[in-house]
């Protein structure tokens, strides 16, 4: 081989040396840029879990709520339910004329009391009357031997 194609061999051997440099610069400027963009999507995939996280942490806490209420209103309902079911038996349209005969006994015994309490009340006043009379003469009896 002669030198000049020595020197060309050289030469191009210096151009694909400075392609391949060249072409290294970029391939390890692009795989700095990939690992740059990873650790920023790294970075916001944690943050998105985080939030999401939250999210899912806020959504518990609203089922939560609304089980607690759920059970406070079938409490209520049921509650209701067996006010209104005691209220059935003892007003219940069966039991009406039951109700009623016992309304009116009970009527009936009070106002029979009401009768014996005036005519013990009559009593008492007449008795009173005459004891007032009673005093009465005794005090005219005895102002007429004083005099």
């Amino acid at each position: 081989m002669t030198l000049s194609s020595l020197q060309s061999e050289a030469y191009q051997v210096e151009e694909s040396h400075k392609e391949k440099e060249e072409l290294c610069r970029m391939l390890q400027f692009q795989c700095e840029q990939s690992e740059r963009e990873s650790a920023r999507q790294l970075n916001q995939n944690k943050k998105s879990e985080e939030v999401l996280e939250q999210h899912r942490c806020e959504t518990q806490e609203y089922k939560l709520k609304q089980r607690k209420q759920r059970m406070r209103f079938e409490n209520q309902l049921h509650q209701l339910i067996e006010q209104h079911k005691n209220l059935y038996s003892v007003f219940s349209p069966e039991r009406l004329p039951e109700g009623l005969a016992s309304a009116e006994n009970k009527n009936m015994q009070l106002l029979s009391t009401e009768q014996l309490k005036l005519t013990q009340l009559r009593k008492l006043g007449q008795e009173l009357e005459e004891l007032k009379k009673q005093k009465m003469s005794e005090a005219g009896a005895a102002e007429t031997q004083e005099e």
